[in-house]
């Protein structure tokens, strides 16, 4: 029995010595956080404004008739404000190419609710009525660089440029121009009796442009992270004629709208799927 006992004692003593023996190895680290690197993909809303300016002239005797010998004269420009909310989807693909520094590229396309109306007053043969000009951003889009800076590996301050899209209905108005018929220098003008407008020009084309802004991205969890952004979007000038029922025998009277650059200011907040 004290034969066994002092056995098992010596065999403990040699296990205890072996681990001792063995070099020192460190507990594996906790998982980070994951790399920013990856494709995403999320939803966004935000508001769009700012405020364009119109600019109206006449083509010929018959439409300058309105515009010049109107009582008052119309305003050859007017500034007006375009406002409203959107919504819609990024996507993107994210390099971290440092410990502390990404670049990438990003997608986004907006239902757009943002548009807005000028409109300046003029009496024809004493009748009141308004000269009115509308923009409606339908719908836009961008793609866009970025390039951002990881203040921490969750926080992501970054900025962002490239090309923008969309989609704009125009038009511009003469209203309460009920019956009105006129010719001069070959050109004619016969406003339907019923109320409404006379001459009318809507369009709707798709614009292009630029767009430059910036933001911040956090990594709320492992693969998902929340924003807030800032884009100035332009979509440019664009011009647009407005024509009048005609006469027989006489060209059709109008008149033309320039619109200065579309451009706006946009806000929004978002969040994102990283996969």
């Amino acid at each position: 029995m004290a034969a066994a006992a002092v056995a098992a004692l010596g065999a403990t003593g040699a296990h205890a010595a072996d681990i001792a023996a063995r070099p020192y190895t460190k507990a594996p680290p906790l998982a980070a956080v994951s790399s920013w690197t990856g494709f995403y993909a999320g939803l966004n809303v935000g508001y769009g404004f700012n405020d364009p300016v119109a600019t109206f002239a006449p083509n010929d005797p018959v439409s300058a008739n309105v515009f010049n010998f109107s009582n008052p004269n119309p305003a050859a420009s007017v500034a007006y404000d375009v406002k409203g909310v959107l919504g819609g989807a990024q996507a993107g693909y994210n390099w971290q190419v440092s410990p502390n520094w990404l670049i990438g590229l990003e997608a986004d396309f907006q239902g757009s609710d943002i548009k807005g109306s000028a409109a300046t007053p003029y009496a024809l043969i004493g009748r009141p009525g308004q000269v009115n000009a509308e923009q409606n951003v339908e719908w836009f889009g961008t793609l866009r660089a970025r390039a951002g800076w990881l203040a921490t590996d969750k926080l992501l301050v970054y900025g962002t440029g490239g090309l923008a899209y969309g989609s704009v209905h125009a038009n511009s108005t003469l209203s309460n121009t009920i019956g009105y018929t006129a010719t001069g220098g070959g050109f004619g003008a016969a406003c339907p009796p019923a109320s409404g407008a006379c001459y009318t020009g809507p369009t709707t084309k798709v614009m292009t442009g630029y767009t430059a802004g910036g933001g911040f991205e956090y990594a709320a969890w492992r693969n998902a992270s929340f924003k807030a952004e800032y884009l100035y979007v332009n979509l440019g000038s664009s011009s647009i004629t407005s024509a009048a029922p005609g006469v027989p025998g006489n060209a059709i009277s109008s008149y033309n709208t320039h619109f200065s650059d579309l451009d706006f200011h946009v806000v929004r907040i978002g969040a994102n799927y990283h996969f």
